[in-house]
């Protein structure tokens, strides 16, 4: 489901933009940027916060 909200934004956006998207677990960890990626956007970035979510930075491409 993170994925798809991902994706809605990522629509919604014109090329170049940014978004920084906050991931709980496991899976949306792994799963996100490689499928970000897959669909041709990039990973600029990506941090753990102390209470254990990622934030995900990624640039529509």
């Amino acid at each position: 489901m993170t994925f798809v909200r991902t994706r809605l934004a990522l629509d919604r956006m014109a090329s170049g933009e940014t978004l920084l998207v906050r991931l709980r677990g496991e899976e949306p960890r792994r799963n996100i940027p490689r499928t970000a990626t897959e669909q041709g956007h990039a990973v600029l970035g990506e941090a753990e916060a102390a209470d254990g979510i990622v934030l995900l930075l990624l640039r529509k491409g």
